[in-house]
Order: structure tokens, then sequence, then C-alpha cells
């Protein structure tokens, strides 16, 4: 029993459907989220809610399902300034001589900070309230995901070559060190390293990523295993496919978080299970440059925490990630040539909960858990393109466009209310990107 009076709590959203994700494939028609002091105190039928609180707001959606914030676990959001700029090439070739050239003429604090608030922008519209960001300038990205109160673990980069963010290995180190420091105890921002890639990282400085991620008890994220000229480079190079070389560094655990994947043994999937490696598949950008297939039926049935993640703009074009979890879902059953691999709820999970999982962040959020962050989306199922509704979660997966998206909350705070931006000025964000479009495309001409 209760009591006789109502509890008291800032919100109530009421819906046609709630997809808590955990338990795992469970759909609970005519309920409600309560939510209080920015987390999920309950999730109970509508009627038993209205009794048992009494909220400041109550938000009704009753031809709608509420989920959790959709988790993007690996983009580079400062890239969206680069749109569409070297289309229709291999990825050695579009980064070589066509992003990194550019990168050079523009990068610096204003070209991340410019590059995120337009990502953050097209995020909130399409539900993503958590991503795993992977670029320069990891002091900046977090001012400005936490300027606009959005979830995000920042890769503290490190390369073996100068760039506008250190001259040398000491200086990406010390970097790192004090960007971790100035975030330590955030809510909302966290750090992880992200050395580049196999390619561009030396063993000594994997050694020290190493060392100091199991002395600071961060993650590691790197673009691993991406195209088969990369597994060859490290043959010949080092003697050793990327994943052993890594293996050998002592890298190969359960804080690494291994993005792309798409060439991979039988053991190299048993040993990323066996570690508790996390395998983030980027399928849209990998299609784009013909990097290959990331066998996600595999690494999921062997119990891998699989995670999707729309890789940079620059090579995707977008940050949807209903697009990116409905790609992933059709291309993972095309190459387990299994129609019943990679199901609706499985691709749900990856975007959710496997997301949070993957960067470190499932304590907080990734399913509608009471105790966890109040990170949640609202999708109206109401269109023409997503009746009749026959089955909620075939349909997010399969039919939903990110349009859809009528509401998003982060830790309780509201970030879209009926497809409008709360907190951002679109028309301000747009004259900007045009902005630096004029400014890219003067450099270009002179590349």
């Amino acid at each position: 029993m209760h009591d006789a009076s109502p509890q008291s709590i800032d919100l109530l959203i009421e819906a046609a459907h709630v997809v808590p994700v955990e338990p795992h494939a469970v759909v609970l028609d005519d309920h409600a989220v309560a939510v209080h002091r920015g987390e999920i105190v309950a999730v109970l039928p509508i009627a038993e809610a209205r009794q048992r609180f009494a909220p400041q707001e109550t938000v009704s959606r009753l031809q709608s399902a509420v989920l959790p914030g959709l988790v993007n676990a690996h983009t580079h959001n400062p890239m969206t300034l680069l749109r569409g700029i070297a289309d229709d090439l291999p990825l050695k070739v579009w980064l070589q001589e066509h992003i990194w050239p550019i990168e050079g003429a523009v990068i610096g604090p204003a070209f991340v900070a410019d590059g995120i608030t337009l990502a953050l922008a097209e995020m909130l519209r399409g539900g993503t309230t958590c991503v795993n960001e992977n670029y320069f300038f990891p002091d900046v990205q977090a001012a400005v995901y936490k300027q606009h109160g959005f979830r995000a673990r920042i890769g503290l980069p490190v390369i073996d070559f100068p760039t506008a963010w250190a001259a040398g290995d000491d200086e990406y180190f010390d970097k790192a060190g004090a960007v971790h420091d100035q975030w330590r105890d955030d809510p909302l921002i966290a750090m992880a390293f992200a050395p580049h890639a196999p390619y561009t990282v030396n063993d000594a400085n994997f050694e020290r990523v190493r060392m100091l991620a199991d002395q600071l008890d961060l993650p590691v994220h790197l673009h691993l295993h991406e195209t088969a000229q990369e597994v060859q480079q490290s043959i010949d190079e080092h003697g050793q496919r990327p994943i052993a070389r890594l293996d050998r560094l002592g890298l190969v655990n359960d804080r690494l978080i291994a993005v792309h994947m798409t060439q991979l043994t039988e053991g190299e999937i048993h040993l990323c299970a066996e570690r508790g490696v996390s395998v983030v598949h980027c399928p849209e950008s990998n299609l784009k440059l013909a990097s290959g297939f990331c066998p996600a039926c595999a690494l999921a049935r062997a119990g891998v925490t699989v995670a999707i993640g729309t890789d940079g703009v620059a090579s995707n074009n977008d940050l949807d990630m209903f697009g990116e979890t409905r790609t992933a879902a059709l291309l993972a059953k095309a190459v387990a040539n299994d129609a019943a691999g990679f199901d609706a709820f499985t691709a749900l999970r990856a975007a959710t909960l496997g997301g949070a999982k993957a960067i470190g962040f499932d304590h907080l959020v990734g399913s509608l858990t009471p105790g966890k962050q109040a990170d949640l989306i609202v999708v109206d199922l109401s269109p023409v393109e997503t009746q009749p509704l026959h089955h909620v979660v075939s349909q997010l997966i399969y039919a939903t466009g990110r349009h859809q998206v009528s509401d998003v909350w982060i830790a309780g705070q509201r970030k879209l209310r009926d497809r409008q931006l709360v907190d951002l000025d679109l028309d301000a964000i747009g004259a900007n990107a045009r902005q630096w479009r004029e400014r890219i495309s003067h450099i270009r001409t002179g590349v």
C-alpha cells in the first residue's frame, strides 16, 4: 500500500508504450516514467502513476513510445563542418589527401566548438543524448557539451605526429592529464584515452596509454581493424595483426572500445569475448568508404558488447542514430546470412544499453531503470509511415525516421519540446555553418 498523499516529483511522462530496454525484449503498454531530480524514480502503469505521484509537470504522449536516449558510441563531431567535402573516395585517399590537409588549415578551438554545436542540434533532434567523442581539443569539446547539458565521453588524443593540439608525445600526455583532472568528477562529462589507430601510434605510446588508463581507470577508444589494408600493413611492419599487437602491449581488455572491426577471424572474435572488449559498429561509414563489414551477429552471439556509432559526418554523412541502427541490423543479417540475426530488440539494445556499456556509462544510462539518469526520448508513432502499429520495436528499428522524435530530456532537463530545440538557436547555427563553408571553400581552392 502507498501513503494516502501522493509523492511530489518533477516530471511524469505518460505514453502508449514504454520500451525500457532492460529487461530485454519488453514493451510496456499504457505506462509512465516518473522523474525526480534528474533520475528515473519509477516505470509503472499510467493509472497507478496518477495515484502515486503529484508531478510538477505531466507530459502526455498517448500515441508515442518512450525509450532511453540513443548513445552514439563513436563520432568525431567537430567534423560536422566538413559534411560532404570529399565523398566517394576510399579511406586512405579520403583521409590523407583531403581531410587531413583541410583540418590542418582550419582546426582550432573555434572549429571544434562550432562543429560540436552544429552536431548537438542534429543529435538532439534525432534522439541522441550521449556521445563517445574522438577528436582534438578535448578541453573545448568538454566545455561545449557541458554548456548545453549533453552527456559525453571525450577522447584524449594520442597520435605520432604534431597537430594543432600538441607538438609531440609528451605534450599529448601532459595535456591529456590536465584535461582529465579538470573534468574528473563531472556528472555529465568523462574522459577516455583515444590513441588514433595502430597505424598512427607506436608501441611506446601505446604502452604509456595502457599504464595511464590502468592508473586513472579510463577506457581506451581507438579505430581497429578498420580495413584489410590496415591489417596487412601491420603484418608487414610488426609481423602481427593489429589486435595481436595490441594484445602484446596489454591493451586487449575490458577497457578497450574497438571501433569498426571489419576484419576479424573467429579467434579474434572469441578473444574479444573472453577479454570483455566492446565493439562499436559503424556500418554506414564502413559502407561508404568500402572499408568492409563488421561481423555484428557473430560478435553478439559470442557475447561481445556491440554498440552503434555513426562515425564522423565527413564519412557518413549524418548523425542519424535511427538510420544507423536500421543499417546495422540489415547489414548484420546480410553478413551473417541469417534473417533472424540481430533482431529489432538486439539492434535497439546496441543503440542504447550497448553503447552505454561500451563507454562505461551503463550505471548511468542506456535503460529505463529506476535510479538511472533520466536521459529519455519520446518517439511519435502516429504518422502514416509507422502505422499500423503491430510491433512497437520493429517499427522503431525498421520504419521510424528521426523526425518522429518529439521530446528529449538529459538528466531530467528538457532539450527538445514538440520538435523544437529548447536552448539552441537553429538560425544562428545555420548561419555559422555557412560561414565555415565559405572559409573552407577558400582553403580548398588553394589545397
